[in-house]
């Protein structure tokens, strides 16, 4: 509420015949209207981050609305964020105009190899445009990673066992989400978080104090389930190439202006490929995405 107080609520029936074909027609970070115990609307977001529904019955799943950035949280190891789901999550942050920050984790427990793919990560992403920093979220400060999320709202997003949960208690000096152990049979994180929750940060999270009183003008993080796959959704064939920032200002430079940037003849970016000019997983990345656009195709 407007005073800063929580109210418990229901969706309106109502909802349910609106055409709304996401699994949740209010997601975390909506603004609402409310009629005592009911939300009967949903105010027009300035933005979203949306995936293709696992449930078959619907189209789409809002991990989050009207939100400032999202800071994707990346593993090189225990468990590997492979560059595709990397690329995927950041196309569909070009695609609805979010901002994204790259935060690569669990560096105190890479090897001297891994280090070295870390450095070649993060300088692949920031030569594209994009924020990158690495952390250890078992160690970290609050103000080593603050001063990113302050007066925002960031969702915190990335696969099951990255360190979402750790890193958010870390922030808040107190434990805000269980966390859980990494599998040692397939080296892959389990869920601990079950649903997306917004907190609010505020001047007591730096010195780990409860969080409160609520201020809002301190910025707010939405913490999500860990995600296995992303699959993309309302992309259009010829747009794919618009959310890859390298792809897209090479091709610029094609013979023709409906290059797919496959097999056409005079295509600009398959010469930057051959030249190392565009990195080979960032392209991979791009096709697996066209291969998205055909009908009722998920990855």
């Amino acid at each position: 509420m407007d005073d800063g107080s929580d109210v418990e609520c229901r969706i309106k029936g109502n909802f349910r015949i609106r055409g709304i074909r996401s699994t949740n027609p209010v997601a975390v970070g909506d603004f609402v209207s409310v009629d005592g115990e009911w939300i009967t609307d949903v105010e027009e977001r300035k933005n979203y981050i949306i995936r293709r529904s696992t449930n078959l019955s619907k189209e789409s799943h809002i991990l989050a609305a009207n939100i400032d950035q999202v800071a994707l949280i990346v593993t090189i190891n225990h468990p590997v964020t492979s560059t595709t789901f990397i690329d995927r999550f950041l196309a569909t942050c070009e695609a609805y105009r979010v901002p994204a920050l790259l935060i690569f984790n669990k560096i105190d427990i890479l090897s001297e190899e891994e280090i070295t793919q870390l450095h070649e990560l993060r300088e692949l992403y920031e030569s594209i445009g994009y924020k990158t920093v690495e952390i250890s979220a078992i160690h970290c400060q609050p103000s080593d990673i603050l001063p990113l999320l302050e007066n925002k709202t960031t969702l915190l997003s990335g696969n099951s066992g990255v360190g979402k949960s750790t890193l958010l208690n870390a922030l808040f000096g107190r434990e805000m989400t269980r966390t859980g152990k990494i599998s040692d049979a397939h080296d892959k994180g389990m869920h601990t978080t079950t649903f997306s929750e917004m907190y609010a940060l505020n001047s007591e999270t730096k010195n780990g104090e409860a969080n409160k009183p609520i201020n809002p003008t301190k910025g707010w993080i939405i913490d999500t389930p860990g995600i296995k796959g992303f699959g993309s959704i309302d992309f259009e064939r010829e747009e794919v190439s618009h959310y890859f920032r390298d792809i897209f200002a090479v091709s610029r430079n094609c013979r023709f202006g409906n290059c797919t940037h496959t097999n056409e003849p005079g295509c600009a970016v398959q010469e930057a490929l051959v030249k190392g000019e565009i990195a080979i997983s960032r392209y991979e990345s791009y096709l697996s995405l066209l291969g998205d656009c055909e009908e009722g195709k998920y990855r």
